[in-house]
């Protein structure tokens, strides 16, 4: 690590940490911690040097190193979050170092009092997480001295002293510090520094997590970061027979899967044509004779997903179960396995016309690029469903969707990218055009299919991602990044997952 920057007559260098630079250290420790006597010694920069050199940081300033943060990496279950200093580095001897351990920990981080305001410490708490993301570990994790709580020692108890420098009623020149540089406390930790009379002994147990994090390192199988999603805007059109259906499936799957896609994502219905063969039936025994196919339509996309090694949202069908009727919508897999999403909310001409009911359950689906939610059409209108599905981890919601009017649309579409905020995820929505003059309750649409990101400088500024020609048949393929989404979550201009406030409220699948 060797990076150079120029501060008005300052040559700044951010760079590891050697043995010649003992004398800078012993100056800038005398310096910035004149009421502890513990400084470090020769041998005590050999030994970590020796064990760890690349996690030992320093900062030249006009070739003189003035600001300092060493680390060790441990095995973190050993040591738990009940510890002292000095077990956690083997009473000064860093025999606790485990290069094969999970956490980076922070030992010790000084600035010379001369170089303040120069932002030396933040720079050298970057620079450890990026060492911490270099290395693949879970989080850094450390004892926070608290110099400040002297003072109020016999007003506040520690956590009381925290809280107040968590809410910006007090100020405390270390946890402040640790605080705007997105660590937070997990715990007051006793007796963790012995002879650190400014902090009574106490400290704050912090921790930074360490959001690209991969626990399974295998080289094969590993969840992608950049995922290709197709979307389907589909063509409403006169059909003879399901094969006619099959044959447009296999052609958008087959172009779509061309492109390398991990996705492609069908409407809501799509496969309504087919109803114009039950004119002699009412509507609602129309489309119960429709949802006896449903099972040989989930096979063909079982069969597609296969054979072009992609994964399938098959838009939505009708199901007939046990006397009722559904709305659902099936994810096929490439690996050859389905599962099924069906819809909780119903439009009330669904149920008028065709007597169709919500279902009960709601679920987010592991694929090999992750987890996904899908939510048909109006149920995306409805915040908490999205909501308990981001709760469960999900990058991509999937929206299929049968909108007749404008003013339909535009409500899947605006709630659609509010979902996409609200969750900091993104959502893919595909809908139907033209018109099928012969089937009842299904005689037009209007659609412009999408995909949504959140709103943030990562992401397009008007959160779209991409979006179909309007009342077009055509496909819309497009790339997302969830490793942005990490980002977004941990570091994003507003956090809205983040600063929600659940100490307030909750929301809870009954």
């Amino acid at each position: 690590m060797d990076l150079q920057e120029s501060t008005n007559d300052y040559n700044i260098k951010i760079r590891n940490f050697l043995y010649s630079d003992f004398e800078d250290l012993k100056e800038t420790m005398r310096e910035a911690y004149p009421n502890i006597d513990d400084d470090w010694q020769r041998s005590d920069i050999k030994a970590i040097l020796k064990i760890f050199p690349e996690g030992q940081l320093c900062i030249e300033v006009n070739e003189k190193v003035v600001a300092c943060a060493f680390s060790l990496i441990v095995d973190y279950k050993k040591y738990g979050d009940n510890h002292t200093y000095d077990q956690v580095t083997g009473n000064g001897k860093f025999t606790t170092h485990d290069s094969k351990g999970d956490v980076l920990y922070g030992i010790e981080v000084l600035v010379h009092p001369d170089y303040q305001g120069m932002r030396l410490g933040r720079r050298l708490y970057d620079a450890r997480k990026e060492v911490c993301e270099n290395l693949n570990l879970r989080a850094i994790v450390a004892g926070g001295r608290i110099p400040g709580y002297r003072k109020y020692a016999e007003e506040f108890t520690p956590f009381q002293y925290v809280e107040r420098v968590k809410a910006k009623e007090l100020f405390d020149p270390i946890l402040s510090f640790q605080i705007s540089n997105d660590f937070h406390v997990k715990k007051i930790l006793k007796k963790y520094l012995v002879g650190d009379d400014e902090s009574k002994e106490f400290a704050t147990l912090i921790e930074w997590i360490n959001i690209y994090y991969e626990e399974d390192e295998s080289l094969i199988g590993k969840n992608k970061s950049v995922i290709r999603v197709g979307v389907v805007q589909w063509q409403m059109r006169n059909v003879e027979s399901i094969q006619s259906i099959f044959d447009q499936m296999e052609f958008f799957v087959d172009a779509v899967s061309g492109y390398h896609s991990d996705f492609i994502l069908f409407p809501e219905l799509f496969n309504a044509p087919l109803m114009a063969l039950f004119n002699d039936l009412s509507t609602p025994d129309a489309i119960r004779a429709l949802a006896g196919y449903t099972t040989t339509f989930r096979d063909k996309f079982v069969e597609l997903a296969v054979a072009y090694n992609i994964n399938i949202i098959g838009g939505s069908m009708p199901i007939y179960e046990d006397g009722k009727l559904y709305n659902g919508c099936y994810l096929c897999k490439r690996d050859g396995e389905y599962e099924l999403q069906k819809k909780i909310h119903v439009t009330p001409d669904e149920y008028s016309v065709w007597g169709t009911v919500g279902g009960n359950h709601l679920q987010t689906f592991n694929t090999d690029c992750g987890k996904i939610g899908i939510l048909i059409c109006y149920d995306s209108e409805f915040p908490e469903l999205a909501r308990l599905l981001a709760e469960e981890s999900m990058d991509i919601l999937f929206v299929p969707f049968l909108t007749d009017t404008q003013n339909g649309y535009h409500r899947i579409r605006h709630c659609a990218q509010a979902r996409a905020i609200e969750n900091e995820c993104y959502v893919v929505i595909a809908g139907c055009v033209g018109n099928l003059p012969k089937v009842t309750n299904m005689d037009i649409q209007y659609a412009q299919s999408a995909v949504f990101s959140p709103c943030d400088f990562a992401f397009p500024t008007s959160g779209v991602v991409s979006e179909a020609t309007p009342n077009t048949e055509m496909t819309l393929i497009s790339d997302v990044d969830v490793d942005l989404l990490k980002e977004l979550r941990a570091n994003g201009s507003v956090r809205n997952w983040k600063d929600r406030r659940t100490d307030l409220f909750e929301l809870k699948w009954k």
